[in-house]
């Protein structure tokens, strides 16, 4: 009976040490083992992507803390962002930057992602070369514009 009357404490105290422990992984994990951003090869480039394949693009006059696509321009050009405490992985060079309205959204060499509305499927790269206030790149490793799909020249979205 003694030895019933100990167990249960030792029981308490190994199942709040197990959540702590699995609590305090899961708030330093980040990304919690999955990429935020992957890698594809097209046309003997490597471009960025999102874990679901979709084309990540960058604006060409857009910097860390100068954003220019707000507004209406969202409704086409759609930020990759990320809950507070994930560490954006997947490629190197990728980081945070915070966005006017608060959120978190992953940066390739301090430059914002980006994916595309007109991309209706993984591989899709109809916003490269895209103009308007200033030009929309498909994202390359190399810091490059990745080779040229037939450019989408259109109107103005009212950045």
């Amino acid at each position: 009976m003694r030895n019933a009357k100990l167990i249960v404490p030792a029981l308490v105290v190994l199942g709040a040490a197990l959540l702590i422990g699995v609590f305090a992984a899961m708030s330093m994990g980040g990304s919690h083992g999955k990429a935020v951003v992957k890698t594809k090869t097209v046309g003997g480039r490597t471009i960025l992507t999102t874990r679901r394949g979709m084309t990540l693009y960058r604006l060409s006059v857009e910097r860390r803390d100068h954003f220019i696509c707000t507004g209406s321009c969202l409704a086409e050009w759609k930020p990759l962002v990320v809950s507070r405490g994930v560490t954006p992985t997947g490629a190197r060079s990728l980081g945070v930057v915070r966005r006017p309205d608060g959120r978190r959204q992953v940066a390739y060499k301090g430059g914002p992602l980006y994916t595309f509305v007109e991309d209706g499927k993984p591989g899709d790269m109809k916003g490269d070369g895209f103009k308007d206030v200033g030009t929309w790149h498909v994202v390359s490793v190399s810091g490059k514009p990745a080779p040229s799909t037939p450019a989408n020249v259109g109107g103005g979205y009212g950045y």
